[in-house]
């Protein structure tokens, strides 16, 4: 009887865990940024990282469509294995929401690179690779959008990504597959908001105890880093406390 209840046990615990992969969860996050211009009060970006061999569910499209100004891919929208048609319906969804960005992360090469690219690019996402995209208001003022290449390959060249911006006292935000991005910005940089993901929140995380720490909004003394637990899985389609997301991001400067 012992051993039955503890196979019970055992097989509730992991349907558990096969539900929390799944869940299609979107976290509403305000961070308020007091230099962030005028006019671009109230931004609004749908952040989804990690989708690995997930499709995005319609739920999620339908649940903030007309909230969105932009949708930031931020890596691993695939990995080896996962059918191309999957991951060009990803992007197709994705662009119903509004202009699409993308960083690559470390899983995205597993696949064929140039295949990957040309979708993108087809669907008209913006690949932000070491370089920036500037989102400009009516008024005239500036965002900018910098995408930084993936840290594990050491394709990151967060330097080159900042010297060709037109004002560098202009209000930024990096993105980042890999959060230890963090570790190379100074204060002199001027970044008020890095967007990241790669560690799923340590995917399976018992009391505090895991790979990596659970994902969440970090406030630093130069800035502040969003570090996503990613829509989806890889290896085992398992999570424990460390439930699938993405993000509608309100920035606000109140």
């Amino acid at each position: 009887m012992y051993f039955i209840g503890l196979s019970i046990i055992a097989v509730l615990l992991l349907l558990f865990m096969w539900k929390e992969a799944f869940r299609n969860h979107v976290s509403n996050q305000v961070i308020h940024l007091e230099n962030l211009p005028e006019s671009f009060s109230d931004l609004h970006i749908f952040f989804i990282s990690d989708i690995h061999r997930r499709l995005i569910h319609q739920d999620i499209i339908e649940q903030v469509k007309g909230k969105v100004d932009i949708v930031i891919i931020g890596g691993d929208l695939t990995e080896r294995g996962v059918p191309f048609s999957r991951t060009k319906e990803n992007i197709q969804r994705l662009n119903v929401l509004g202009p699409v960005y993308f960083v690559w992360g470390n899983n995205d090469f597993e696949v064929n690179n140039a295949n990957l690219r040309r979708e993108l690019i087809s669907s008209n996402v913006k690949i932000l690779e070491n370089s920036h995209a500037t989102l400009r208001s009516q008024t005239g003022e500036k965002i900018y959008l910098i995408g930084v290449g993936e840290i594990s390959f050491e394709l990151d060249r967060l330097d080159i990504a900042l010297e060709n911006i037109d004002d560098p006292n202009g209000f930024k935000i990096v993105i980042c597959h890999n959060p230890e991005i963090v570790d190379q910005i100074t204060p002199a940089d001027n970044i008020p908001l890095v967007l990241s993901g790669h560690t799923h929140g340590g995917q399976i995380n018992f009391f505090g105890l895991g790979l990596y720490p659970i994902g969440k909004l970090h406030h630093l003394s130069f800035t502040n880093i969003l570090i996503s637990n990613g829509y989806g899985t890889t290896k085992l389609p398992l999570r424990l406390c460390a439930r699938a997301e993405c993000h509608l991001i309100k920035i606000s400067k109140n």
